[in-house]
């Protein structure tokens, strides 16, 4: 499950604090990321599967579908065994 300390975007455009270990989705790209941090305006986001983070403004920040946070945990269980 995940939860936001904010509406979402989809609800109202506002732009959202997610939780450090949030699952979310960085609009610009469609990248999955887990929120790894705030540094100044930004949210710090690491792929799932491990790697480097990036910064997203939090205006473009959502919460993932089922489907695709269904995929990011397959691919981190995936990779755990060598997949």
């Amino acid at each position: 499950m995940v939860t936001m300390t904010a509406p979402t975007p989809d609800a109202g455009r506002h732009p959202v604090s997610p939780t450090v270990g949030t699952m979310v989705v960085d609009r610009r790209n469609g990248k999955v990321g887990v929120v790894m941090g705030h540094v100044g305006p930004y949210v710090q986001l690491r792929p799932p599967r491990g790697g480097r983070e990036w910064d997203v403004p939090p205006e473009d920040v959502r919460t993932p579908t089922p489907t695709e946070e269904l995929s990011a945990k397959v691919a981190v269980a995936n990779r755990r065994w060598g997949r």
